[in-house]
């Protein structure tokens, strides 16, 4: 048996799907680019082409809810 500790997805359910990915990867380029703030991010995933779930521009709520779901 491996050590929980040391396994990084020790959390993880399921692998992630592609849109789990792209948006995951979207979050890291911009705290890599320094931003640390919801509205600065907010506009950083509106940059990258990456659509909200629903189609529409990201918004703060829309961040918000989809973390929600996602982290349920």
């Amino acid at each position: 048996m491996t050590d929980r500790y040391l396994d990084p997805h020790q959390a993880r359910q399921r692998t992630p799907t592609t849109y789990e990915d792209l948006l995951g990867d979207a979050i890291e380029r911009a705290f890599a680019a320094g931003v640390h703030d919801l509205a600065g991010l907010v506009e950083r995933l509106n940059d990258s082409g990456l659509a909200s779930p629903s189609g529409k521009a990201w918004t703060e709520a829309i961040y918000r809810e989809e973390m929600a779901v996602l982290g349920a």
